[in-house]
């Protein structure tokens, strides 16, 4: 798994520092703003979490000493600004599990992930509420839940089909000015069930796991995802 300019790899064995300067739910928060809304100063960021400005400011700097964050264009000479350096942070979920440190980490970032959700969505319902967002949005938009059975290639295969669509339709809008920023959190988690665990098959490279990559969104607080079998889609 290489990186680029806007997605960085990280590799536990290698990078097991960088990994752990973003098992601090504030660092992730803080890196999810800047990703979300763009360069800002500890200040504005403090305002945004709720945190004093010397706390976010010193957990800035430790993103920025591990490359998550840089300095970004200051609109003055009075106060810092930072960015996010990279869209996207992600690891081998295979690489992650194999070490505590490593599962830790996926299990923050799944969890924060989760709060993203339900923090969009309850942005998402004050916009339609306040007709911010017009009625062409309102079939679009939603929620899927459902249970297939598939294979872990299977499973694989729909992820990178989804990645790949993405890529396509974000290039495709980018300079539609109706296009607004949507929140797309996806998911697919086997479950064992009740039965004997299945012999295993070829094994399979695990899918990258986005470790960093949901911006909380500044209002209200995380996902909600109905685990019934039966709800479908939801809108």
């Amino acid at each position: 798994m290489d990186s680029d300019a806007t997605h960085r790899a990280l590799d536990p064995e290698r990078d097991p520092a960088a990994l752990k300067a973003l098992t601090h739910p504030l660092r992730l928060r803080l890196l999810g703003l800047l990703r979300l809304h763009g360069p800002a100063t500890a200040s504005e960021l403090a305002a945004r979490t709720g945190e004093s400005s010397a706390s976010t400011s010193y957990h800035l700097r430790v993103l920025a000493k591990y490359a998550f964050v840089a300095e970004a264009e200051h609109r003055d000479g009075r106060e810092r600004r930072w960015k996010a350096v990279h869209a996207v942070t992600s690891a081998s979920n295979a690489a992650m599990l194999a070490t505590p440190a490593g599962r830790a980490m996926l299990v923050l970032g799944r969890r924060r992930q989760v709060e993203h959700l339900q923090q969009s969505m309850e942005q998402h319902e004050a916009d339609i509420d306040a007709g911010r967002l017009g009625e062409e949005w309102h079939d679009a938009a939603g929620i899927d839940d459902l249970m297939p059975r598939l294979t872990p290639e299977s499973l694989r295969e729909l992820r990178d089909a989804i990645t790949a669509k993405l890529g396509e339709l974000t290039a495709r809008d980018e300079a539609d000015p109706r296009a607004r920023q949507v929140v797309l959190v996806t998911a697919g988690l086997p479950l064992a069930g009740e039965g004997p665990a299945a012999p295993a098959a070829d094994a399979v490279p695990a899918p990258a796991a986005d470790v960093a990559s949901a911006p909380p969104a500044e209002t209200g607080p995380g996902p909600d995802a109905d685990p019934t079998p039966d709800a479908g889609r939801a809108r």
